[in-house]
């Protein structure tokens, strides 16, 4: 740990709140005993990896952790999700919230304590199973916060929902929290904070901006339909491959010349699958698409015009109609602009200035957007996750760090931990007033 973070971390309450602080004996104790065991958890949860919908033991080890520090827990909310409730006297009611799965990648880090995780898909096929997203730091930081707000209750007042939420890499464990009536049995928050590991970004350092920071997510199949028969008498058939291969293209202009260009957009045609062997033209194609927005508007504009150009290609080759499902919708995320500027600058007053990086829009998705559409204040920071001279490393030979989502994605874990849990308390304790001396 390096010597400026524990400092920060040790004088915290001090720097933040003059109600009664803690003393140093204390306040070393509580480093001392906290942070080997965090970075000892994160090794524990990285190692064993729940798929979306599946994170039973996970969501289960949450609550243990959150019940030791005297929060009334709740499990089951929308699937696995659990609501954890820490009361201390009146004031605001503040979310803070982590997603809990992982993904189908076969990691490739060769990390001693790499997740050796295979199990079985929707499908039924075997996939290995890896924290390359970072919901293992976004858990363990949760959970840090949550020891140190509840053994540092002379430092605030008011009351702490921590939301442990499943299936945010499919887009609808939000969702399926608050259609489970998340807000409605407990309360609803008076603001939320959140945070997400970022792969590009040095370790200590946090990113930050107001306003838009993840996109609109939406995903498409599309079943071109054709009329199947032997490859040498193509005049006989309708080839759906040939008509899926038109509406590629044909997508292609949607982005460049419907959208305005100061619009961000994005269409990806990810996967197109159809035939059986060389000579046989099939019955079908099948096309999986990616379409990301900012706008709304720009987002019905999109999904329309992929309808449009779908039915268009089908009718100019006088093929049946292509069938089109739209799923797996999640909202831009919208960092409410007044609390994030309150945000950065305790950021900034806790960490440095210097540590502190304006962040450009993403067109990566996240369904944390949904507590703001119903009204929640939301704000999240990015986290540092990879050491300064690994970044500098990569640099070097000419590569990008690995992305998110890769197997080769690791995060370096105690400095991310440490910056994670000191940044969210902070921000905790200046949103929280001080609690009343007796």
């Amino acid at each position: 740990m390096s010597r400026n973070l524990r400092t920060l971390l040790l004088v915290l309450p001090m720097l933040l709140c003059a109600a009664g602080p803690a003393t140093s004996a204390e306040k070393n104790a509580w480093v001392a005993k906290h942070l080997n065991e965090l970075v000892e958890f994160y090794r524990e949860l990285h190692q064993a990896p729940e798929l979306s919908f599946q994170e039973k033991q996970t969501s289960e080890r949450l609550a243990a952790e959150l019940r030791k520090v005297g929060a009334k827990v709740t499990t089951g909310v929308g699937g696995y999700g659990v609501v954890a409730i820490l009361e201390n006297g009146p004031g605001p009611k503040l979310m803070i919230r982590t997603d809990m799965d992982a993904l189908p990648v076969v990691e490739n880090t060769q990390l001693v304590y790499s997740s050796k995780v295979k199990v079985k898909d929707d499908t039924g096929a075997e996939v290995g199973v890896m924290h390359a997203c970072g919901h293992d730091i976004h858990m363990t930081c949760l959970v840090g916060v949550a020891q140190f707000l509840a053994e540092n209750k002379n430092l605030w007042s008011g009351t702490v929902m921590f939301i442990c939420q499943p299936a945010e890499e499919r887009g609808s464990g939000a969702k399926k929290m608050l259609d489970a009536g998340c807000f409605d049995k407990f309360f609803k928050p008076d603001v939320s904070l959140a945070l997400h590991v970022d792969g590009t970004l040095a370790t200590g350092s946090v990113g930050s901006r107001a306003g838009y920071i993840l996109a609109n997510v939406d995903s498409v199949d599309i079943t071109v339909r054709g009329r199947g028969g032997h490859g040498a008498y193509p005049h006989t058939t309708i080839d759906p491959i040939v008509e899926a291969a038109h509406l590629v293209l044909e997508l292609q202009t949607i982005v460049s010349r419907e959208i305005k260009p100061t619009e961000p957009a994005v269409i990806t045609v990810g996967s197109i699958h159809g035939g059986s062997k060389h000579n046989i033209i099939g019955d079908t194609c099948h096309l999986q698409i990616t379409v990301r927005s900012f706008d709304d508007s720009v987002r019905k504009h999109l999904l329309a015009a992929i309808e449009r150009k779908a039915k268009a290609v089908a009718k100019s080759f006088d093929a049946p109609e292509p069938t089109i499902v739209v799923s797996e919708g999640t909202p831009a995320t919208f960092n409410d602009e007044k609390l994030s500027a309150r945000v950065e600058e305790t950021l900034k007053k806790t960490l440095g200035a210097d540590k502190i990086v304006p962040s450009e829009k993403s067109m990566g998705g996240e369904d944390y957007s949904e507590y703001g559409l119903v009204g929640v204040p939301i704000c999240m920071f990015r986290l540092g996750s990879v050491d300064a001279k690994r970044l500098e490393g990569y640099k070097r030979v000419g590569q990008d760090p690995p992305s998110l989502h890769s197997a080769l994605y690791y995060p370096d874990a105690e400095p991310s931990i440490e910056t994670g849990v000191t940044a969210m308390s902070a921000a905790a304790l200046d949103l929280l007033p001080p609690a009343k001396k007796k």
